[in-house]
């Protein structure tokens, strides 16, 4: 019986120290992730990993981690030639397959969010276009104020806000379209301002195979759903 208590003990105790070295680990491997992270998207502020999954040494032997989720805020994509700020943005990568030498990896399916607020927003937008909340209309969709001033061929100026849709189009598209033009009764308006407010901008430089979802304006911005498979994870 003596012996018996003594291998119980041993096991607890060597299981404890299993478990502290695992989690040592882990905390290692989350801290050089994040900043690899920050080093690569140029963040100024620290992202957060962690690394969903018990153990995590078995995992790093069979070279898949099970769920990764990252945190970061400042990260920038390219769209129409300029960069855009992505605020806030969370992603879920699950089955992360580990390659060449740990350097790189490949999330089987990957999901997330992110933000860009309207200043940024109206930086993609043509000259004297300005982008705000719209508030929602009567079925409670949330909508853009899109707000424009120009100067009509007449020589007039013309200032006129408007509300617009935003979507989707082609997993790496948003765009922005009127609803309603006011044109005051003047011919080929609505075709100039329509031409300088409608706008379609491409959303460039997220890892390959990650698709923007879906945009829903809100006060601050517009939150964008993105997901992805076979998503390509720089080291």
């Amino acid at each position: 019986m003596r012996a018996l208590r003594i291998l119980l003990i041993l096991t607890v105790v060597l299981g404890g120290l299993f478990v502290a070295a695992d989690r040592l680990a882990v905390n290692l491997a989350e801290s050089e992730a994040a900043s690899k992270i920050k080093s690569s998207q140029g963040l100024t502020g620290d992202p957060q990993v962690s690394i969903e999954g018990f153990p995590f040494l078995t995992q790093v032997m069979g070279k898949e981690l099970d769920e990764v989720e990252v945190t970061m805020d400042g990260m920038t994509a390219e769209a129409n030639g300029q960069s855009v700020r992505l605020t806030t943005m969370t992603a879920q990568l699950r089955d992360v397959a580990l390659e060449n030498n740990f350097s790189s990896a490949t999330a089987a399916t990957a999901s997330g969010a992110a933000s860009i607020e309207y200043a940024d927003l109206s930086k993609l937008a043509e000259e004297g276009i300005i982008i705000g909340y719209g508030g929602k209309d009567d079925a409670g969709k949330p909508q853009v104020k899109v707000t424009a001033s120009l100067e009509l061929p007449t020589g007039q100026s013309f200032e006129r806000s408007v509300v617009s849709t935003v979507s989707v189009a082609g997993g790496d598209t948003i765009k922005l379209r009127a609803e309603e033009i006011a044109t005051d009764g003047l011919p080929g308006v609505e075709q100039l301002v329509r031409s300088r407010i409608d706008m379609e901008r491409k959303i460039s430089g997220l890892p390959r195979g990650l698709d923007l979802e879906s945009v829903e304006p809100t006060e601050q911005g517009i939150d964008i759903t993105f997901k992805g498979s076979r998503v390509a994870l720089a080291g």
